[in-house]
């Protein structure tokens, strides 16, 4: 998904290096829209897998220090290790669509000083 975005966001800042025309700049524009709600859903659903991965690891770390056991530590140290990767994966995702939310904004200004 990271290699996507980068590609993406290549494409666009490329495509606005050959200064297109207005029509050029429009197109390019409702493909970087449409892009970036395709974004906001894969956020989305990686946000709702975070949660729920979240909370299944504090129901088996409270689960763990009720009742001690080798496998409920080994579930929890997996569903820990799984939190903190969809974490760091969410705050990429978060800033990547951040910054596309910005690439639109820099479209729509070069939009603007065409017309």
């Amino acid at each position: 998904m990271i290699d996507y975005i980068k590609r993406h966001e290549h494409y666009i800042e490329e495509m606005l290096k050959t200064n297109p025309g207005q029509e050029a700049i429009r197109e390019l524009l409702a493909y970087h829209e449409k892009q970036i709600s395709w974004i906001q859903h894969e956020r989305l659903a990686h946000l709702i897998t975070m949660m729920f991965v979240s909370l299944f690891f504090l129901l088996s770390f409270g689960f763990t220090l009720v009742h001690p056991s080798l496998p409920c530590a080994m579930l929890t140290a997996l569903l820990l290790i799984l939190t903190v990767a969809y974490i760091f994966h969410y705050y990429r995702l978060e800033n990547n669509v951040q910054r596309w939310y910005s690439l639109s904004n820099q479209i729509r200004l070069d939009l603007l000083q065409l017309k």
